[in-house]
């Protein structure tokens, strides 16, 4: 079998594992939930608003602040919304589950053996101060 071949049953695979399942539920329940969809377009609303007012030559300080605010309180709406919640919850065990396949890979290449890659716990996913995984 090639490896593009393995890459799709892979595919296949994640799509099979509860943690795909959930964020796929996830997902279809935040499309169908109508009140927090109305939140999302009222939030990308205030940032359109908001980053034209900051596009301005003249800024009113008074709006930007004023837009700032409703910007965030309309984010704190829809982060508090349960289907939001669920759907937050599981892309975490879903990013984690791609950062470990992808560790798993780079090791590969890197010459690693995959069968003793183990999963770095606590990675935040900023490189920048990191000396480790690759």
């Amino acid at each position: 079998m090639d490896i593009i071949a393995l890459a799709r049953e892979l595919g296949k695979a994640i799509q099979q594992d509860e943690r795909y399942k959930r964020i796929d539920a996830a997902k279809r329940a935040n499309d169908a939930d109508e009140s927090l969809q109305k939140l999302i377009v009222d939030f990308n609303m205030k940032r359109s608003e908001l980053t034209t007012e900051m596009a301005q030559e003249n800024k009113d300080p008074e709006k930007l602040n004023k837009l700032d605010k409703e910007l965030k309180e309309v984010y704190q709406e829809v982060m508090a919304n349960p289907n939001m919640a669920e759907f937050n919850a599981a892309k975490v065990e879903v990013d984690g589950m791609m950062n470990f396949i992808t560790e798993i890979l780079y090791g590969s290449v890197n010459g690693e053996n995959p069968d003793t890659i183990e999963m770095h716990e606590g990675c935040g996913g900023n490189c920048g101060s990191c000396g480790g995984c690759h």
